[in-house]
């Protein structure tokens, strides 16, 4: 399986994310935000989290722009694997492979600590490696991770079981507690804690690890 990190200038969890890959089991190659094109057999595209751009605009808004974003917009619709954390879920939100916007958190503050979530649906190969309401601890560091989007939308996400995690208390006011969220053919998730950063006991906890050593496994058997 090969994995593909996208970086961007303000990108500050790039080298993290191709670690948490190749732990996992993928051959990881790395992509600057001015490719035009995805290297040959990339199975999964990783947008990491930072601040792409310096967050100016909107959050995300300037790399959704970016020459790269093409590709793995094209990749995303021809049933490609995309994740995007933090930034990345930020990112993949102003290029419309997810619904709805990151906002302010509704406490006006940056968030850095580690929350818990609970898993939501494991159905879908990110998730597939847990059960039904386990919890886990993920570290979240964000000042934009207010998930909204509007009633019907939301309606339509609880509907067709998309909501891949919730945070188990909110710390940012998030709608519906999402703090992760499929796409509609549950190959592209947005979500802002990063398991990146807890792939091994040596960080703190290694609840990430089961996400990405469940999603490189199921590839592999697709």
């Amino acid at each position: 399986m090969k994995a593909a990190v996208v970086t961007f200038p303000g990108s500050n969890c790039d080298r993290d994310l191709a670690v948490a890959f190749e732990k996992a089991g993928a051959e990881v190659v790395r992509v600057w935000h001015k490719d035009s094109a995805l290297p040959a057999g990339v199975d999964i595209v990783g947008v990491p989290g930072g601040f792409s751009f310096g967050d100016y605009l909107r959050c995300g808004a300037i790399a959704a722009q970016s020459p790269i974003a093409a590709a793995v917009k094209a990749h995303a619709d021809r049933g490609g694997y995309v994740i995007g954390i933090c930034n990345g879920f930020q990112v993949l939100t102003e290029m419309r492979l997810l619904p709805g916007a990151l906002m302010r958190n509704a406490g006006l503050k940056f968030i850095c600590k580690v929350v818990e979530l609970d898993v939501a649906t494991t159905a879908s190969d990110f998730t597939a490696g847990f059960t039904q309401g386990h919890r886990i601890r993920v570290p979240v560091a964000h000042h934009d991770g207010n998930y909204t989007v509007d009633a019907e939308t939301l309606a339509r996400i609880e509907g067709e079981d998309r909501v891949a995690f919730r945070y188990a208390a909110n710390p940012n006011g998030s709608m519906a507690d999402i703090a992760g969220l499929l796409s509609e053919n549950r190959r592209v998730l947005g979500m802002m804690p990063h398991p990146e950063r807890v792939v091994e006991d040596l960080q703190g906890g290694a609840d990430g690890a089961t996400l990405f050593k469940a999603l490189i496994g199921k590839m592999a058997l697709a």
